[in-house]
C-alpha cells in the first residue's frame, strides 16, 4: 500500500512539474579550439611565409624562418588542447588548490589542468636545454625545438579532434578513456622513436646521453604529471 501511495505521488508530481534537464555547456570549448585554429593560421600564413600544413611539416631547418616563435605557439597551442581534454577526467581539484581563492574565484578543473600542464611544460624546456647545454650539444638546441615542434603541431591536431568527440558526441566515457589514453601512449611511444633516429640527429651523439635524456626529461616527468593529475 505504501508504495502504491508513493508511486501515485510521484505521479501526480510528473504531471503537474515539468522536469529540467541541466546541459552541460561547453562554448568555452569552442572558444578555445577556435582560437587556437587561428593561431595556427596566423603562423602558417605570417612566420611560416604562406606555407600549407604539408610544406611546413616537410620543410627543411635550413628553409625555415621564425622557427622560435612558431616553436612558441605550437607549444602554447598544445598545452592548451591537452589540458582541455585532459581536464574533464581529472577526478577533483586538490583541496590545497582549490582554498587558494583569488578576489573569490577558485580554479576549476581546466584552470588547474592548465597551470600545472603549463609549469611541467615549461620546467622540462629549461631542463632540456640545461641538458643540450651540460653536454656541450648546445648547437642542437635549435634544431630539436625545430623539429619537435612537427611532432607538437600534429599531436595537438589530434587532441583537438579528440577535444570535440569526448565534448560534443554521447560517447561512453570509460570506454573512450581506454582509448584516447591508449593513443596518447602511442604517441608518446613513437616520440621516443622520433627524437632517436630522426634524420637531423637532434640528440646527443653519444648513447648514454641519449638514454639519460629519455629517461629523465621524457618518462620521468610525464610519470611526475600523471601522479600530480590524477592522484
Amino acid at each position: 500500500m505504501k508504495a502504491d501511495f508513493r508511486k501515485r505521488i510521484f505521479l501526480t508530481f510528473a504531471k503537474n512539474y515539468k522536469l529540467v534537464r541541466i546541459t552541460q555547456q561547453n562554448d568555452w570549448v569552442v572558444f578555445i579550439l577556435v582560437g587556437c585554429i587561428f593561431l595556427y593560421i596566423f603562423m602558417l600564413l605570417s612566420l611560416q611565409r604562406d606555407s600549407s600544413v604539408k610544406e611546413f611539416l616537410l620543410q627543411k631547418f635550413a628553409a625555415a624562418s621564425n622557427n622560435f616563435l612558431s616553436w612558441l605557439i605550437i607549444s602554447f597551442v598544445f598545452v592548451l588542447v591537452f589540458s582541455t581534454f585532459v581536464s574533464q577526467y581529472i577526478p577533483i581539484v586538490p583541496k590545497k588548490i582549490s582554498d587558494i581563492q583569488v578576489l573569490g574565484f577558485e580554479l576549476n578543473k581546466f584552470g588547474f589542468t592548465f597551470i600545472t600542464v603549463l609549469g611541467f611544460y615549461f620546467i622540462k624546456n629549461i631542463l632540456s636545454y640545461l641538458f643540450y647545454a651540460g653536454t656541450g650539444t648546445v648547437k642542437k638546441w635549435e634544431i630539436f625545438y625545430f623539429t619537435a615542434s612537427k611532432f607538437y603541431f600534429v599531436f595537438s591536431v589530434v587532441l583537438m579532434i579528440f577535444c570535440l568527440i569526448n565534448y560534443f558526441y554521447n560517447i561512453d566515457k570509460i570506454i573512450a578513456f581506454d582509448f584516447f589514453a591508449g593513443v596518447i601512449l602511442l604517441f608518446f611511444v613513437f616520440k621516443q622513436m622520433f627524437y632517436i633516429f630522426n634524420k637531423n640527429n637532434i640528440l646527443p651523439q653519444k648513447w648514454y646521453y641519449k638514454f639519460l635524456y629519455i629517461c629523465t626529461l621524457q618518462i620521468i616527468p610525464v610519470l611526475v604529471l600523471w601522479k600530480v593529475l590524477f592522484f
